[in-house]
């Protein structure tokens, strides 16, 4: 019976254990949005974990949606991500880098010469976003037209062939938590009336290119896909989440990925309060390999992994604050707590300082 101690094959990618490090943005770039020393060093103290899924990395210029987040589409920013694989490999670990675009979820002040953010429609998110001078409401996007689309499923593709010259094992496209490709899929953000928006069909349309395309970039036994299919963050919705789900996770099966990686529930709320949704389902769906990710702990991890629910568990806070979380779980030992008031800001602290157990 497999374990979270149990070796595991996603695709190309031979993991030690089953304990994946779950994509925790921590704005800690230099300039350029270039990975720092300091970037090495986080990853490297993680390289026990079965598979390091980075922070989200912005595809191209008009990607980004807060400050100091290191970017995959420079030359400079390649380098400094060969840096942080280089690190991890030295020290036995597996590392792939999450793409990304924020689409609406960004500011002019955080894009190519004050431009509008893009989005599938030109809908105003609420709330705030952060940006180089603080907190400032969200705008009223420019939604994209029909003939720029292609001109971003480049640059996921393009963003990929970056990874690997980076030296990536692989990479997971972000599919989630309110971004552009999640922004097309779901139905309180897409008003669009041409071939990208109104059916199911149409709405997943624009990550079923970018997927076909990420795979011919660089190998489908390399890529990966993050989805999240109620999680509310960044003001987004959808009015029958199951039936869209049930959708794209039934087409991905067409890319043998090397894995799907489902954030489940509703942000950190506790698990009575998760919106209804049948997980179960789209394991039954799914062909592939495939990880849960969201409030998991050893126990329920455990037991995720011994009932066939999951392939592998991946975890986000705790592996923030436990650099050795997988020996902790191994010897039992309890586990530091994050620092919540510096995960985005502090530079080593609250990021390279937590304690580990004595050799």
């Amino acid at each position: 019976m497999s374990d979270l101690f149990s070796p595991l094959r996603l695709g190309a990618i031979e993991l030690p254990n089953r304990v994946v490090m779950s994509s925790l943005t921590r704005n800690r770039a230099g300039a350029g949005n270039v990975p720092t020393d300091l970037v090495v060093e986080y990853y490297r103290q993680r390289a026990s974990a079965g598979l390091i899924l980075t922070e989200a990395s912005p595809v191209c210029p008009q990607a980004h949606g807060y400050p100091r987040t290191p970017g995959i589409h420079t030359a400079e920013q390649i380098a400094g991500w060969k840096k942080v694989t280089d690190a991890v490999h030295a020290g036995g670990g597996r590392i792939a880098i999450q793409l990304w675009h924020v689409g609406r979820i960004s500011h002019p002040d955080l894009q190519p010469d004050g431009a509008l953010p893009v989005a599938p429609s030109a809908l105003r998110p609420a709330g705030q976003t952060v940006t180089s001078s603080g907190m400032q409401d969200f705008v009223t996007p420019r939604a994209l037209e029909t003939s720029e689309i292609p001109g971003v499923v480049a640059a996921f593709a393009q963003a990929a062939k970056n990874a690997m010259a980076a030296g990536f094992d692989g990479v997971e496209v972000h599919g989630g938590n309110g971004y552009l490709i999640d922004q097309f899929l779901r139905s309180s953000t897409n008003q669009r009336s041409d071939a990208y928006g109104g059916s199911k069909e149409n709405r997943a349309r624009l990550l079923l290119e970018i997927m076909a395309a990420t795979c011919a970039a660089i190998g489908n036994d390399r890529v990966g896909l993050r989805l999240s299919p109620v999680t509310p963050f960044n003001d987004i919705a959808d009015a029958n989440p199951q039936e869209t789900f049930d959708y794209v996770v039934g087409e991905l099966n067409r890319f043998d990925l090397a894995f799907l990686d489902i954030l489940q529930g509703t942000g950190g709320a506790p698990h009575d309060q998760w919106l209804p949704f049948d997980y179960a389902r789209l394991r039954s769906l799914y062909k592939g390999n495939l990880i849960l990710n969201n409030g998991y702990d050893f126990a329920s991890a455990q037991t995720a992994i011994a009932s066939g629910a999951a392939d592998a568990i991946a975890f986000g806070r705790a592996l923030l604050a436990n650099p050795d979380l997988v020996e902790r779980f191994r010897c039992g030992a309890p586990l530091n707590q994050p620092d919540y008031e510096r995960l985005y800001v502090g530079e080593e602290k609250g990021y390279t300082d937590y304690p580990v157990l004595p050799a």
